[in-house]
């Protein structure tokens, strides 16, 4: 469940024409030709090696949204939690971070989104408070549509530079988890160049066994996430298990050294989702106020199933 990495990653300007109702598994760039401008920012060039999927639009969306991917469920109420450590300017620190799938939905960029509210922990100090945006398309695959990260300071709110929201400054959407996932595959997560976001990932592995303090897993689907345009940034590599999503997440190359292992998973009652409404609603009046490509949506509201 932990969402895909905020550094700069790859994009590529010449998108390859795919079939819009046809399933979407991934579009990998040509691995030849030089490096195209990024989005039209003058002057600034990125490699071709990753390459935003085609099969986005609003009409392959459902009216309900609902996460059912094989490798990236979102199921309305439940909660992950993930335990370990990183390695940050202070030190080696104690990371916590808790995924709640809320039962709120949101319409960005004429879908209706599931709404996932994240909350990361340093040594038990909030250090960040997010809303992101997901939704399945009608194939299976598992679209970014947005986020909206505040960040804290020994505890207090300093801001959200790194908002973007698909359709708004020419933001757009990207798959996080394909429906079809085969070794090899490259996809872009998500392209927000006001922001410099830039996400990429590469299907590694399939058919993986791993046993974390919580389960043993099987068939389990590894998953590269990397940063070209920061490239001392190294490799965050997600391990996804069928039926329940990431289970653990390691470094490779990263100075910040994050290794993650899914601890809990449960199922919230009524006061539980009554709560993360109330979170949904509390972030998002901050949204409204300090973020103009925020302010271009409608309110989050309950629905999601």
């Amino acid at each position: 469940m932990v969402r895909g990495r905020r550094v700069c990653l790859v994009v590529v300007a010449a998108m390859v024409a795919v079939p819009m109702l046809l399933p979407l598994t991934a579009v990998a760039a040509p691995k030849t030709g030089s490096a195209t401008p990024s989005a039209g920012e003058p002057g600034v060039t990125v490699p071709e090696s990753c390459s935003l999927p085609t099969g986005f639009a609003a009409r392959n969306f459902p009216d309900r949204p609902r996460i059912d991917n094989r490798y990236l469920p979102a199921r309305p109420g439940t909660r992950y939690v993930f335990e370990g450590t990183a390695n940050t300017d202070e030190g080696i620190v104690q990371r916590r971070i808790v995924t709640t799938v809320t039962d709120m939905t949101k319409v960005v960029n004429g879908v209706r989104t599931v709404v996932i509210w994240d909350r990361d922990f340093n040594n038990g100090e909030l250090a960040e408070e997010e809303l992101t945006f997901w939704a399945q398309d009608r194939h299976g695959n598992v679209w970014n549509l947005g986020e909206y990260p505040e960040e804290y300071e020994d505890g207090t709110f300093v801001g959200a530079p790194s908002t973007w929201i698909a359709g708004e400054e020419r933001a757009r959407a990207g798959v996080i988890m394909l429906a079809q996932p085969r070794v090899g595959a490259l996809y872009l997560q998500g392209f927000a160049p006001a922001v410099d976001f830039y996400d990429c990932a590469e299907v590694v592995r399939r058919g993986v066994r791993i046993c974390t303090p919580l389960d043993c897993y099987d068939r389990v689907l590894v998953v590269d996430e990397s940063s070209p345009l920061e490239p001392d940034s190294g490799v965050q590599r997600k391990f996804h298990a069928p039926g329940v999503g990431v289970v653990r997440i390691t470094a490779i190359g990263d100075p910040e050294a994050e290794t993650l292992t899914l601890t809990r998973v449960t199922k919230l009652g009524p006061e539980g989702l009554r709560a993360a409404r109330q979170a949904v609603r509390r972030l998002e009046r901050r949204a409204y106020r300090i973020s103009e490509v925020y302010q271009a949506t409608e309110p989050a509201r309950p629905g999601a199933r």
